[in-house]
C-alpha cells in the first residue's frame, strides 16, 4: 500500500527540529571529505593524461621527423638513380644543400653496392667512416640486402657512429635489384637529434628514455631527478624498428600540477556547514513566527511573476526577429533615436556599426535556404554575446546585422568593440554537420560627426560598409567626409563602364617574361587599361571591381580573349610572330558555359594556333567549384590553350589539384619573390614550389622580380621564367615592339625605366 505524502506541516516541523543544525553540518563534513579525495584523483588523473599527451607528441614528432628525413634521403637517392654519371663535386653540392636545408644530419653518405662507404659530406669530424663496410654484422647485413631488393629504406636503430657517440643511419636504396647502386644514408647524432625534437621545457621537466625491442637503448636528460610514481611509455610507428618512449616527470614537475583545492574545498565545505548550521539556527526561529506570512508572500510573488512574464513576451514579441531573437530594424532604429536625444543631452559620442556577412549569398543559393538560416542563427548567438548594458545588437535582414554602441568616450571603444566582433568570427560556424569560414565586412558611422539623426547615421554607415567591401572584404571602415562625393563618382564611373565596350575605350598592355634559360622574351602578359574620355588612362583596380558587381566582367572578358588574338594575327609574319599572349580570366568568366566556344571562335577567326594563347586563373579561382572548373580547364587544354596558375602559393595548402588539372605553369606569388634573398623561408619554399613543378612536369614563372639578386637566384635554382619591373613594367604594345626589335628586354640587362 503506497504511503501516503507527508502534510506541509509535517515538513515545517522536521525544519524545527531540534537536530536539523546536526545533521546539515553532517551532511558538509561528509561533502568535505568527498570532494577532498575526488579532486584530488582528478589531480592525479590530469597528471596522467599530461604525461600521456606529451609522450604522444614526443612520439608522433619522432615518426613525422624521421619521415619527412627519410623522404629527402630518398628523393636524393632518386636523383643519382636518374643520373648515374653525376660527379662526386655535383654530389656533394646535393649534399651541402641537404645539410644545410634541414640541420640535423651529422653527415651524408653515398655507399657502394659493396657496402662500402665512398662519397661523404662534410668529410670535416667524418674522416674515419670512408671506406668503413656499414654491413658490420649478419643482421646489418640481412637488412640492407633487403632494402636493396625491395628499394625500400632502411632504418639502423641506434648504433656506436664510427665518428663517437651513439647515432641512427637512413639508408635509402639507389634504385632495386639488379639496378641498385648503393645507398644514400644520412647519419643522425641522437644528442643532435634531442636538440630538435625536444624543446628546452621539455627537458627540465622529463627524463625520456628510447627502449627498442624492450631494451633501453637511449636515455635523454638521465641526470634528471624523477617522480616514481606516474610513468608513461608510448609507441613510436617506425619501419623496421620496436621503439617506444618512456617519460618520467621530475618531482617539481609533477608538485607543480597538484592544486590547492582539495583543501581549500574541504575547509571551504566546512565553514559553509558551519554557517548553514547557525542559518538554521536563525531560520527555525523566523519560520515560527513568519509561518503564515511566507504562504501569503508566495503566492503573491507567483501571480507578480506570471504577469510580468506575460508582459515579457508580449513585448519581446513586438520588437524581435523571430529567426535570429535579437532585436528586430525597427525597434533598433526606434531605440536608435532614443539614443540620439540622450546623446545630444549629454554631450557623448554614438557609434552606429552595419555589419554584412561575406560571400553568404553564395552559400545560400548554393547550399539551400535552410542552410543560410541555420548560419544566420549561429552568428546571431555569436554578436548576442557583446550586448550590454550599452550595446544592442540586432538582425537588419538578409546578410546584414546592426549595432548600436552608446556612450562612446573615445575612438579606442569603438575599435575595442570592433575588435569583439572579429572574434565572433575567428572560429569555423558548424552548420548542417559541416564547418565553414565566415568572415564579415563593417562599416562605421560615428554621432555627432557623421550625422545627427538615426536615418543619415544608417545611411552612412552603409556607404561605410560598401567601401569596406571595395577594399577587400573581411576589413571596416569608418565614415568620413567626402564619402558619398566619391559614391557618386563611382555611380558615374559605372555608368560609363556600360558604354566602354561600344565607344572601344579599352586597350591591351603587355608586359614581358624573360626566359631564364637562353635570355630570349617569348612570352608576354596582357594586362587591361581604360582609356576614359574624361578621366584619363585608368588601371584595372579603378573598373574591375565595378565590372565583377555588375556582371559585365564576362563580356570585359571575351573582349580581352580577342584583342589578344587579333594581336597575334598582327605579329604573323614580323619578329615577333614567335611571341604567345596571356590573359587573365575570372571565377565568373570561368562559370560562363560558353567561354570555351568563344575562345575557339576568336583563334579561328583570327587564324591563331592555340598555343600561343595563355589562360590564366589564381589558385584561389581553381580551388572553388573543382569538378566544373576540370571540366571547363580540359576543354580548354583539349583546345590546345595552355593554362598557368596565378598567385601561386596564397591561401591554399592542398596540393592535390595539380595532379588532377591539366596545368602548364605555375606563377610563384610575388609575396615570396620580394625577400628571397633575404628570408630563408622564402627561398626554401621558392626552391621547393619549382622542384615540384619541376617533377609534375610543369613550367615555373617568378613574379615581381625587381632586382638583380633576385633574378640570380631564380636563375640558379632553374627557375624557367622571370616577370617584373626588372625585366619592364606593362607596356603598350609600339613600346614592346620597339623594345624587341632594339634588343633592350635581353637577359641580365634591365629594361629602359622610361617604358
Amino acid at each position: 500500500m503506497e504511503k501516503p505524502a507527508s502534510p506541509p506541516g509535517a515538513v515545517i516541523s522536521g525544519l524545527l527540529s531540534p537536530v536539523f543544525p546536526v545533521v546539515i553540518f553532517l551532511v558538509f563534513l561528509g561533502l568535505a571529505t568527498g570532494l577532498r579525495y575526488g579532486l584530488a584523483q582528478q589531480d592525479k588523473i590530469q597528471i596522467d593524461t599530461s604525461l600521456a599527451n606529451e609522450a604522444r607528441a614526443l612520439a608522433n614528432h619522432l615518426e613525422r621527423e624521421f619521415r619527412v628525413h627519410s623522404e629527402a634521403i630518398r628523393r636524393m637517392a632518386k636523383r643519382l638513380q636518374a643520373n648515374p654519371s653525376t660527379t662526386e663535386r655535383e654530389w656533394r653540392q646535393d649534399a651541402r644543400n641537404y645539410l644545410d636545408d634541414f640541420g640535423v644530419y651529422q653527415a651524408i653518405e653515398w655507399i657502394d653496392r659493396n657496402f662500402v662507404i665512398r662519397w661523404l659530406e662534410p668529410v670535416t669530424d667524418n674522416e674515419e667512416v670512408i671506406g668503413y663496410n656499414v654491413a658490420f654484422n649478419d643482421e646489418r647485413r640481412q637488412a640492407l640486402e633487403l632494402a636493396r631488393q625491395t628499394g625500400n629504406w632502411d632504418l639502423s636503430g641506434i648504433v656506436d657512429l664510427r665518428q663517437g657517440g651513439k647515432g641512427m643511419v637512413i639508408y635509402a636504396p639507389v634504385g632495386a635489384g639488379a639496378d641498385n647502386n648503393g645507398f644514400i644514408a644520412g647519419v643522425f647524432r641522437m644528442d643532435v637529434l634531442a636538440r630538435q625534437l625536444l624543446t628546452s621545457r621539455v627537458l627540465e621537466f622529463v627524463r625520456i628514455e628510447i627502449r627498442q625491442a624492450g631494451a633501453v637503448r637511449y636515455v635523454l636528460n638521465d641526470s634528471q631527478s624523477v617522480n616514481p610514481d606516474f610513468a608513461h611509455t608510448h609507441p613510436v610507428d617506425l619501419p623496421t624498428l620496436d621503439w617506444t618512449l618512456t617519460l618520467y616527470p621530475s618531482e617539481e614537475w609533477v608538485e607543480n600540477r597538484y592544486s590547492d583545492w582539495p583543501g581549500m574545498t574541504f575547509t571551504t565545505l566546512l565553514l559553509m556547514g558551519l554557517l548553514t548550521s547557525l542559518t538554521a539556527l536563525l531560520v527555525q526561529l523566523i519560520l515560527k513566527r513568519n509561518r503564515t506570512l511566507l504562504k501569503t508572500r508566495r503566492e503573491l510573488d507567483q501571480e507578480i511573476a506570471q504577469r510580468a512574464a506575460i508582459q515579457k513576451d508580449l513585448a519581446r514579441l513586438e520588437s524581435t526577429d523571430t529567426l535570429t531573437g535579437l532585436a528586430n530594424r525597427r525597434f533598433f532604429m526606434e531605440d536608435l533615436s532614443h539614443t540620439l536625444n540622450i546623446a545630444d543631452r549629454q554631450m557623448r559620442q554614438v557609434a552606429l556599426i552595419m555589419l554584412d556577412l561575406d560571400r553568404f549569398q553564395t552559400l545560400n543559393d548554393s547550399l539551400g535556404h535552410q542552410f543560410g538560416d541555420e548560419l544566420l542563427i549561429k552568428v546571431s548567438e555569436r554578436l548576442n554575446r557583446l550586448s550590454n548594458e550599452r550595446i544592442l545588437v540586432a538582425y537588419s535582414g538578409g546578410d546584414e546585422f546592426m549595432l548600436c554602441q552608446q556612450q562612446v568616450d573615445d575612438i579606442d571603444d569603438i575599435i575595442h568593440l570592433l575588435g569583439q566582433i572579429k572574434q565572433c568570427f575567428d572560429l569555423p560556424f558548424d552548420v548542417q554537420g559541416q564547418s565553414h569560414s565566415i568572415t564579415a565586412t563593417v562599416g562605421v558611422a560615428v554621432y555627432p560627426q557623421s550625422g545627427l539623426d538615426a536615418d543619415t547615421l544608417l545611411r552612412n554607415a552603409d556607404v561605410a560598409l560598401y567601401r569596406a567591401k571595395e577594399q577587400g572584404r573581411n576589413t571596416y571602415q569608418f565614415y568620413t567626409e567626402g564619402m558619398q562625393d566619391r559614391e557618386v563618382m563611382r555611380l558615374e564611373l559605372d555608368k560609363d563602364l556600360s558604354q566602354a565596350l561600344a565607344n572601344n575605350e579599352f586597350v591591351l598592355y603587355y608586359q614581358p617574361q624573360l626566359n631564364l634559360d637562353n635570355g630570349e622574351i617569348q612570352s608576354v602578359e596582357a594586362l587591361i587599361r581604360w582609356q576614359h574620355p574624361r578621366r584619363g588612362l585608368l588601371p584595372p583596380v579603378e573598373f574591375i571591381p565595378l565590372a565583377e558587381e555588375s556582371g559585365r566582367i564576362t563580356d570585359i572578358g571575351r573582349w580581352v580573349v580577342m584583342a589578344a588574338c587579333r594581336q597575334l594575327a598582327k605579329w604573323q609574319g614580323t619578329p615577333q610572330e614567335g611571341l604567345c599572349i596571356a590573359v587573365n580570366l575570372s571565377g565568373r568568366e570561368l562559370d560562363d558555359e560558353g567561354l570555351v566556344d568563344h575562345i575557339r571562335e576568336a583563334l579561328a577567326a583570327e587564324n591563331v594556333p592555340a598555343d600561343r594563347l595563355e589562360v590564366e586563373l589564381t589558385e584561389e579561382i581553381f580551388i572553388q567549384n573543382i569538378e566544373h572548373n576540370l571540366n571547363q580547364l580540359s576543354r580548354l587544354h583539349q583546345l590546345g590553350v595552355r593554362l598557368a596558375i596565378d598567385d601561386f602559393g596564397v591561401g591554399y595548402s592542398s596540393l592535390g589539384y595539380l595532379r588532377d588539372f591539366p596545368v602548364d605553369l605555375l606563377k610563384i606569388d610575388r609575396s615570396f619573390i620580394t625577400d628571397v634573398t633575404e628570408r630563408h623561408d622564402d627561398a626554401v619554399i621558392t626552391r621547393a614550389v619549382i622542384n615540384l613543378a619541376h617533377n609534375l612536369g610543369i613550367q615555373v614563372v617568378a613574379e615581381g622580380v625587381e632586382t638583380e639578386d633576385q633574378l640570380s637566384f631564380l636563375k640558379n635554382h632553374r627557375c624557367n621564367f622571370a616577370q617584373g619591373y626588372l625585366i619592364s613594367r606593362p607596356i603598350p604594345v609600339s613600346d614592346l615592339e620597339q623594345a624587341l626589335a632594339s634588343g633592350i628586354l635581353v637577359a641580365g640587362i634591365t629594361a629602359d625605366s622610361g617604358l
